[in-house]
């Protein structure tokens, strides 16, 4: 990319961390509003970021991602609930779980927005502003990329991933215990997945997945070809 190194990584990082700051606190912000004070006695109903950085997935991932030319997506550390609150657990829980990634995908469409309402004047305006320029032509495709990954990586049903309480939603009663049990330990098994299997497969699945679901998605709400 040449001199376009430092723009990229800049609007990467200032991409990826509002993406996953929003995504974590509507997570926190819907169990709240359903009954459960954990995550605002714990603080993390707040935007600033220090309180959802985790070191692995807010940062070491993700700089991993760039570097291997990847889709750059990860995760912050999981906002706290506790299930018990709720007056329906298997509706609540589902509720918590797609909150994330709804949130990723109106701030994908509000991106997608502010571009159809500068394109008349996009190109105009880059000529004469090389920070216009790189909002207009790099940093707006790429949050909206971003967070569409999010969503759709986060959809994924594989525990610790939100798209596994819609596995919750679908088990009989009796093998929730259990399943939330087995949750507690997923991370490895996610690691494995994410990273090291592409890696030692030579092939990555997950990032085929993304760009087929949120790239054809991008190119459909972005007013150009990024």
């Amino acid at each position: 990319m040449g001199n376009l190194d430092l723009p990229y990584i800049i609007c990467a990082v200032l991409s990826f961390i509002p993406a996953i700051i929003f995504h974590e606190v509507m997570h926190g912000f819907a169990a709240y509003k359903l009954g459960d004070p954990t995550a605002k006695r714990s603080g993390r109903l707040s935007l600033n970021p220090l309180k959802h950085i985790d070191p692995f997935g807010t940062v070491i991932m993700p700089l991993l991602l760039i570097a291997m030319g990847w889709p750059v997506f990860g995760y912050a550390k999981p906002v706290p609930y506790n299930p018990s609150y709720f007056k329906n657990p298997r509706r609540d829980d589902f509720i918590v779980g797609v909150a994330g990634p709804s949130a990723n995908l109106i701030l994908a469409l509000l991106a997608a927005l502010v571009s159809f309402l500068l394109h008349p004047m996009a190109e105009a305006w880059a000529v004469q502003n090389m920070f216009f320029l790189y909002f207009y032509y790099l940093y707006l495709p790429m949050f909206t990329l971003v967070n569409l990954y999010l969503m759709f990586f986060n959809l994924l049903p594989i525990p610790p991933l939100d798209g596994s309480s819609i596995i919750a939603v679908i088990l009989p009663q009796r093998y929730l215990p259990s399943y939330y049990r087995i949750q507690r330990y997923a991370m490895p098994f996610f690691l494995v997945i994410v990273l090291i299997l592409p890696y030692l497969l030579r092939i990555n699945p997950v990032g085929i997945y993304l760009d087929v679901t949120a790239g054809n998605l991008a190119e459909l709400l972005l007013p150009y070809n990024f």
